[in-house]
């Protein structure tokens, strides 16, 4: 009975030895695998008679010890350790590494979700992140303003040279400091031209409406005469200033003798920028003098200065100059400028121009106004916004009642109107030299495409377009479990959820538990070679120690039938 039992001791010590050589054997063939994690095997004794439970001891004698015969080995585990690898970079912006806890989350055609650490990563035909098998990596994506998307995951795109994006300004903040302590604007630029005269009659003008008033129709000599222009003739902005800069160039068109001076004078009041709303100072607009002049009024503030030189105000008429002004009055009051640019829906840049004047000063309190015009604006009129702003007795910003302006985009393509809010509130009011005014963020951006991006440890995804543009594309999910030991390994290097796992924790990065994510790297085997050859020395030796047990108790069964057979 011995003997035959020590046969059966030796074949589990050969059976448990071979099963530590395959654990060993896949350890050793899964040395250059990607993420792969190595296992290890627990044995178990095994004891099948116990002979005596040994004794208490008493008074009269001590207690004896249990007499138990084992009858080997088992294997009690085949436990896969899941320390971390060692991190290779290698500099392709997909290869992504797991530094810490955690599984990246694959689907597969299957529409099952699978589990891996190996970021061995490339972009599909249609920009989709895959593994080297296909799979699709899951994480969150983003909605229309780049915000990420809490909750469900789905297949991470990349869509680098097709993503083309751009979106509409609907907010600017400016910042800066004004002279709430230099002069009040009280006046603006007044500019008079020569007398002008009725051709027909001879007189001065003394209106801009009535008969007589076409623009074929006048001249600047007293007496019956040629007109300044014929019909069809075009009247020209070229250099024309507001604030020392130049006003876009405009053309007005002389046409029938229902074109008026009033017409004239509408369309300089509107191309020129001058605000005639309510509640302004100096009393802006256009008109004509009871001499028989014309008139321009612009807007107070010293940055608000209206400027026609010589030359500036042409015609392709005959009289290629057909206006001389004389400054009458010049602008005053402590003023800022500064101009920006704005986008519309199809990111289609606006040109601002922005314009501060200290309106009004009282005790513990001064008033400044802005004036916005963009000659991007659809219609005619530039004008496309003023308001004022309040600071209080320490300069410090109290309230912007109309903060905002309105931008026409009728027949561009784009969505009409573009409305924009300022925030004024990084704004002081103090007693500095000079006002200093800037645009420091406005929320939206030119037409750009995606040519590159990058992945941060946080698993974020971040695009950067043509337009100089960087945003937020999408994030890498990661899994964790209760129990990653309990997770059923598979070929293609991945894992399911197992019976002893627990179910699977989708989160991102650096988030419950998870660890982070270094880009352009790659986590390899935490297979230790070294103690693999020695497990196998070890492991070949007790194969050889347990079949030498098999051939020694047949040695002696052999020799017990000899003594039998004499």
């Amino acid at each position: 009975m011995g003997l035959t039992s020590a046969l059966f001791t030796g074949l589990s010590g050969l059976n448990a030895s071979q099963f530590r050589l395959d654990i060993i054997g896949d350890n050793i063939a899964n040395i250059n695998t990607t993420g792969f994690k190595g296992s290890r095997t627990l044995f178990q004794t095994q004891f099948a008679r116990t002979l005596t439970a040994g004794t208490k001891p008493g008074d009269s004698q001590g207690g004896t010890n249990p007499a138990q015969i084992g009858l080997g080995a088992s294997v009690g585990a085949i436990q896969r350790t899941f320390t971390p690898g060692s991190v290779e970079t290698t500099g392709v912006p997909s290869d992504l590494a797991i530094e810490g806890d955690g599984f990246f989350v694959l689907r597969t055609p299957e529409n099952e979700s699978v589990y891996s650490r190996d970021g061995a990563f490339t972009l599909s035909a249609d920009n989709r992140l895959i593994s080297a098998d296909g799979f699709f990596v899951q994480g969150f994506s983003v909605n229309s303003d780049f915000e990420l998307i809490p909750g469900a995951v789905g297949d991470v795109s990349i869509p680098v040279g097709i993503l083309t994006t751009a979106r509409a300004t609907t907010e600017a903040d400016l910042e800066g400091t004004l002279d709430s302590t230099g002069e009040v604007a009280t006046q603006g630029t007044i500019l008079q031209s020569q007398i002008l005269y009725n051709a027909a009659t001879g007189v001065q003008l003394t209106d801009i409406t009535g008969p007589g008033t076409a623009l074929t129709n006048i001249r600047d000599v007293a007496g019956v005469g040629p007109a300044l222009f014929a019909n069809g003739d075009v009247i020209t902005i070229d250099g024309v200033k507001r604030g020392g800069r130049d006003i876009p160039n405009e053309q007005f068109i002389v046409g029938t003798t229902g074109t008026t001076v009033a017409d004239f004078l509408t369309w300089f009041d509107e191309v020129s920028g001058i605000d005639t709303s309510a509640g302004v100072a100096g009393n802006p607009g256009t008109a004509m003098t009871v001499d028989g002049r014309l008139e321009f009024r612009g807007n107070a503030g010293t940055e608000n200065t209206l400027s026609i030189q010589p030359g500036t105000l042409i015609s392709s008429g005959a009289t290629q100059v057909p206006f001389t002004f004389t400054e009458t009055q010049a602008a005053n009051g402590e003023s800022a400028h500064t101009t920006f640019i704005l986008f519309d829906s199809l990111g289609t840049p606006i040109t601002v121009d922005l314009t501060m004047v200290l309106e009004a000063r009282t005790t513990a309190q001064s008033s400044w106004r802005f004036y916005a015009n963009s000659a991007d604006d659809s219609d005619v009129e530039f004008v496309i916004g003023t308001g004022t702003l309040i600071f209080d007795a320490n300069g410090q910003f109290v309230e912007a009642p109309q903060n905002g302006v309105v931008i026409n985009r009728v027949g561009t393509g784009a969505n009409d109107p573009l409305p924009v809010e300022f925030d004024f509130s990084r704004l002081s009011g103090l007693n500095v030299s000079d006002s200093a005014l800037v645009m420091s963020f406005q929320n939206g951006f030119a037409t750009g495409t995606l040519i590159d991006y990058n992945i941060g440890q946080d698993g974020i995804i971040t695009g950067t377009f043509t337009n100089g543009l960087n945003q937020t594309i999408g994030q890498i999910g990661m899994a964790t479990f209760a129990n990653p030991e309990g997770l059923l390994a598979r070929s293609n290097n991945v894992y399911f959820v197992g019976p002893n796992s627990g179910e699977a924790r989708i989160t991102a990065p650096l988030v419950l538990g998870a660890g982070k994510i270094t880009a352009g790297a790659l986590e390899l085997s935490n297979v230790d070679l070294s103690r693999e050859f020695i497990k196998l020395i070890t492991s070949s030796t007790a194969f050889s120690a347990a079949s030498r047990v098999i051939s020694t108790s047949d040695q002696l069964l052999q020799e017990l039938l000899l003594v039998a057979r004499r």
